[in-house]
């Protein structure tokens, strides 16, 4: 699902794309709830990591009305700045079409039935 970058009051929604796939949220969880997180981040190189928060925040940014005033949503991939917060935010990221690494990296052990 692609969530707008502000809600209709106006607060600001730093997660672009949710993971709603019943079956996707479970597997995704169990990997995190395996140290997945940590295992991820070690695996990706920073400035990669870095340049997919950066394109998803340029790309959830450009639908920021121009008129907007007051708060705005922040950080890239879960409204992270950097590392990783939440797999769910990053599967969901490259199911969008967006090349994420951290994204693909879930989607390796997903594809292999491992949660690890």
């Amino acid at each position: 699902m692609r969530n707008a970058p502000l809600l209709h009051d106006g607060t600001p929604m730093p997660t672009r794309f949710w993971l709603v796939d019943p079956h996707d949220v479970a597997a995704v969880s169990r990997l995190e709830a395996t140290g997945g997180v940590n295992a991820a981040e070690a695996a990706i190189h920073p400035d990669a990591l870095r340049t997919a928060h950066d394109a998803y925040a340029a790309e959830r940014d450009a639908h920021v009305p121009a008129n907007h005033i007051g708060p705005r949503p922040y950080g890239g991939v879960a409204g992270t700045r950097q590392g990783v917060k939440c797999l769910h935010a990053h599967y969901a990221n490259l199911l969008a079409g967006n090349d994420d690494p951290i994204g693909r990296w879930v989607a390796a052990r997903l594809e292999a039935g491992s949660n690890s």
